[in-house]
């Protein structure tokens, strides 16, 4: 029996609502079909935004959506996606499968995909390949109210009053594909870009400087060091992997306990990589000022047979629910810092929340995962104690159960657990100290296969259950968790 104390009554800060948030490239079949099919698409849409996916992400409440990359973003020139469709002008999209970018998508369909969707916008700035100038002048049309080029241009094309920007990353991976910068150049660049990205009436930009990839702490070092100051958040990138063979990753339904268990263990080195990167920021920001944000994280697997290898396409099986749920107990233990995460990405690539088809959708195990921790957004972190037992395979061992608490400002107490064994329960005891509760309900998302999807022909293969109703006595209770499990708890 697992004893798990729930401490109501120490209270560790408010998870950010936004650590919940998601990330949309011009990559694949993302924007292109999965968001955007055009106005006059046969497909039910708002402004050429389609309905379906409007009313999923609705009901998901994503908090912050991430725009238009990724590495796209440092290729991306704005001013090719505003004005008459039928003027924009057509490219390459290099970085991903090569096929025609018509710059049908831009930014007044991004902000009109965050209104529909009730989303607060996050956009990437072009470093790498694009100028200071240009950067000024993106913010300039987008937030500007005054008299000025830019902001007559955004009327002309139909917008009159600016929008709201709050969040705005100076660059994308420039110590890869956004320039393969060393971090003291980035780290020069980034003042001087950030410089210019300036406040334009109540509009307050939120600066986000291009973080490290993983554990090169070093680039960490360098950037807090050198321009801690003139930022409000750092990024970090995290892509799991089963193997370290980027060639070949392994398939994303195909798959044995071998590699359900190196999935889990490489999902869990983000717990190492957040604390690492937080140590650090720390020596130079005591006061917790500038949050880390991972804003690309999730799971990369080979794309699926027959598809274009550019468009990261990969189904969306159980595991990919356990590593969600993992991450987001991670992020939400580590709120103090950790204050936006974007997983990677919001519709047909990577481990994405929904599939398309032509004018089918599906939610995919993920989607279900971050509809169920809904519930931890903007609630308190609640101090939790408890002894992991063990998940041993092959000689190897990870923890078995992943846990976070939180107390919402109704009062009402949420613990979400996963257990990663494939093959045995769990049987927790809870103890609540600190709050007096009576009853328990919640939700659990489980299989009997570990490989379990959902496809167009079984979009309900696997779906949330509720969990019988029970009683607290004392402030204790029992539960036995499902293998392979992900379980939501609301104590009242």
């Amino acid at each position: 029996m697992i004893k798990l104390q729930i401490n109501a009554d120490i209270k560790k800060g408010v998870i950010n609502r936004n650590i919940y948030g998601h990330f949309s490239e011009h990559l694949g079949r993302c924007i292109y079909e999965g968001i955007w099919v055009g106005k006059d698409s046969p497909v039910p849409n708002t402004d050429g935004i389609r309905n379906d996916v409007i009313e999923a992400l609705k009901k998901l409440k994503i908090p912050v959506l991430r725009w238009p990359g990724g590495c796209f973003a440092d290729e991306y020139h704005w001013k090719d996606g505003i004005g008459p469709a039928e003027s924009r002008p057509k490219m390459v999209n290099t970085h991903w499968g090569g096929v025609v970018e018509d710059n049908s998508f831009g930014t007044h369909e991004f902000f009109r995909l965050c209104e529909l969707t009730g989303a607060e916008p996050y956009i990437n700035g072009n470093v790498g390949s694009g100028t200071v100038h240009e950067m000024q002048e993106w913010i300039e049309y987008m937030t500007f109210d005054g008299l000025s080029p830019m902001s007559n241009q955004r009327k002309q094309n139909g917008r009159e009053k600016p929008w709201k920007l709050k969040y705005f990353c100076i660059g994308n991976e420039n110590w890869g594909c956004g320039g393969n910068m060393r971090p003291e150049y980035y780290a020069d660049e980034f003042r001087r870009y950030a410089t210019y990205v300036r406040n334009f009436g109540d509009n307050k930009v939120f600066k986000i400087a291009c973080g490290p990839n993983d554990h090169n702490y070093d680039w960490t070092e360098v950037l807090m060091r050198e321009a801690g100051k003139n930022m409000d958040g750092l990024s970090l990138h995290y892509y799991t992997l089963p193997t370290k063979n980027w060639a070949d990753k392994g398939s994303s339904t195909e798959f044995d306990e071998t590699y359900w268990f190196k999935t889990l263990k490489n999902t869990l080195y983000m717990e190492e990589l957040v604390t690492k990167h937080s140590t650090i920021m720390d020596r130079y920001d005591p006061e917790k000022r500038v949050a880390l944000l991972v804003d690309e994280w999730g799971t990369w697997y080979n794309v699926e047979p027959g598809t274009n290898p550019g468009f990261l396409f990969q189904q969306n099986t159980l595991r990919d629910a356990l590593v969600a749920g993992i991450n987001l107990n991670i992020f939400n233990n580590h709120c103090d810092r950790v204050r936006m995460t974007n997983i990677a990405q919001i519709v047909n690539v990577l481990q994405s929340v929904i599939l398309t088809e032509g004018s089918k959708m599906l939610l995919t195990p993920t989607y279900h995962v971050f509809d169920m921790y809904q519930a931890h957004m903007d609630a308190e972190l609640l101090h939790t104690a408890f002894d992991a037992p063990g998940y041993t395979f092959d000689s190897d061992s990870i923890p078995a159960i992943s846990a976070s608490a939180s107390i919402d400002s109704n009062h009402k107490i949420h613990i979400s657990l996963c257990n990663l064994k494939p093959d045995s329960s769990a049987d927790i005891s809870f103890e609540l100290r600190g709050a007096d509760c009576s009853r328990v309900s919640g939700s659990v998302l489980s299989s009997s296969a570990m490989n379990a999807h959902n496809t167009f022909e079984a979009p309900e293969n696997v779906k949330p259950a509720a969990i019988k109703e029970m009683s607290v006595k004392n402030g204790k209770f029992e539960l036995k968790l499902q293998p392979m499990s992900v379980t939501v708890l609301t104590l009242e």
